[in-house]
């Protein structure tokens, strides 16, 4: 995103323009974004995006070679306005260091959860929905879904944690947990979750 987002809306940004690029590409990721995120990459068909863009099908074709390309470059997308642009800033503008870091996630989570549009982790949902475990968008996601354990084994590092990389995936485990059970209507789950963070990384300190 070149324009600033807006917070509160969507995983932490509003659908946003690229002012300056505002053409036939951005409108349908944008399109493709705000479908996807709120209904999953199954319940929503090409023509529904070619609506949205709006766009005719051979333009979409020229820019997208197929759907799963498209669902690829959402999750990119996603990528950056989720987790770089939200989720990693939110935590370090909360915390100053690592180990506060590791756990204020919790806090970005159950801010993010308890909104009125809130729609889950798209990362999550497309694991769920997908069933080639080999395919392009199996390793988009999963490779996303790395970034953010990186992240938190950084912070674990950052913590003084003894083995950083063990420490990352259990903070994401907590995360993913915390965010699916928000999903059945636990608006409590990132606090549940925050409580068992910080025992895992005061726990794991040298």
């Amino acid at each position: 995103m070149h324009s600033v987002g807006t917070r509160g809306l969507r995983g932490g940004y509003r659908r946003d323009r690229d002012v300056t690029h505002d053409g036939a590409r951005t409108r349908i990721l944008d399109a493709a974004y705000d479908l996807f995120s709120r209904e999953g990459i199954n319940a929503v068909g090409i023509d529904r995006i070619i609506a949205a863009a709006p766009v005719a099908k051979a333009t979409l074709y020229h820019h997208f070679a197929s759907k799963e390309d498209l669902v690829c470059a959402f999750l990119d997308l996603r990528g950056k306005r989720w987790t770089a642009d939200w989720l990693q800033a939110e935590i370090e503008r909360r915390a100053a260091d690592g180990e506060a870091r590791a756990v204020v996630v919790f806090d970005a989570l159950d801010e993010w959860i308890n909104r009125p549009d809130f729609e889950g982790c798209s990362f999550i949902n497309t694991l769920i929905e997908i069933g080639n475990r080999g395919g392009p968008i199996h390793t988009t996601t999963v490779r996303h879904l790395d970034s953010i354990r990186a992240m938190m084994e950084g912070y674990a590092r950052e913590a003084g944690a003894l083995n950083p990389r063990d420490t990352g995936f259990q903070l994401q485990i907590l995360m993913m947990g915390a965010i699916v059970s928000a999903r059945r209507g636990d608006g409590q789950a990132a606090r549940r979750a925050r409580a068992l963070a910080e025992l895992l990384v005061h726990g794991s300190e040298h």
